[in-house]
């Protein structure tokens, strides 16, 4: 698995992505986080969209052993 980096994180914006592939990097991204806290912000019934934030510290203890 790829680890997730400071710089990796603009790439969550990249449009337009796939369910999947957004789903791959969050993962990768949660996966190298030494904590993580997601809170919903919006939530429409009517037309399905939804907004949540997510924030966390991604674990870069390894990346000083990768130098």
């Amino acid at each position: 698995m790829t680890r997730f980096r400071l710089q990796d994180l603009p790439t969550l914006e990249t449009s337009p992505t796939s369910p999947a592939t957004l789903r791959m990097k969050i993962g990768e991204l949660l996966i190298h986080s030494v904590n993580a806290a997601a809170r919903v912000e919006i939530v429409n019934k009517e037309t399905g969209e939804y907004r949540v934030v997510l924030q966390g510290t991604l674990d870069q203890e390894e990346l000083k052993f990768e130098r």
